[in-house]
């Protein structure tokens, strides 16, 4: 029976330093970063998160995901991830969220989630980019470039319509010098036959 016991706490133990090692590198992370349970409640945040999401940590931790912020992270597509895809997969990269947050407002998220097991315990470190202003710029840029095309294709069809115009004028011009040298020969025979 001891040995149980001292199964059970190595096992506590591991899964605790565990936590401490996943806590000590999501706290200098740039991006924002939940540490959850299998039950999907909150274990830890990081810094960033409680700057970029506007919470603190008594109103973070212990809280079920779905119900942080009254609710707002109950997201159709978070959840799809959390329940659906990541437990078949283990890792998500890149998964995009689109969601209007009562503090923050509209934001577009890049989420990274990645299943980690400990001993018995199963964790999940979920990292969030907000790449709002990013796909901001990549709309404008888009508007610029179709833009800019339309531009240069009316830009373009004005040019050939004034090579037309040149052409033809060119033509009539031709055909006037072409015109000259002929009378030019004929008054040129007309004089000759003369003398």
């Amino acid at each position: 029976m001891s040995d149980t016991k001292t199964n059970t706490n190595g096992s506590k133990e591991s899964q605790e330093l565990a936590l401490h090692y996943m806590k000590t590198l999501v706290e200098v992370a740039r991006e924002s970063f939940l540490i959850l349970d299998s039950n999907l409640r909150v274990v830890s945040a990081n810094p960033t998160f409680y700057q970029n999401f506007q919470v603190s940590p008594e109103q973070t931790e212990g809280v079920l995901l779905y119900e942080l912020g009254n609710g707002q992270w109950n997201i159709p597509l978070l959840k799809s991830l959390l329940e659906e895809i990541l437990p078949m997969k283990k890792v998500v990269k890149d998964y995009e969220v689109k969601h209007s947050f009562q503090k923050i407002g509209e934001k577009t998220i890049l989420l990274n989630a990645r299943q980690i097991d400990i001993d018995t315990a199963h964790m999940i470190v979920l990292a969030m980019e907000d790449i709002t202003v990013r796909k901001e710029l990549e709309q404008k840029l888009a508007e610029y470039t179709t833009e800019l095309e339309l531009k240069v294709a009316e830009r373009t069809g004005e040019i050939a319509d004034r090579v037309r115009d040149l052409e033809s004028l060119n033509k009539v011009m031709v055909g006037r010098e072409l015109k000259m040298i002929e009378l030019k020969k004929e008054l040129a025979a007309l004089k000759a036959s003369s003398h």
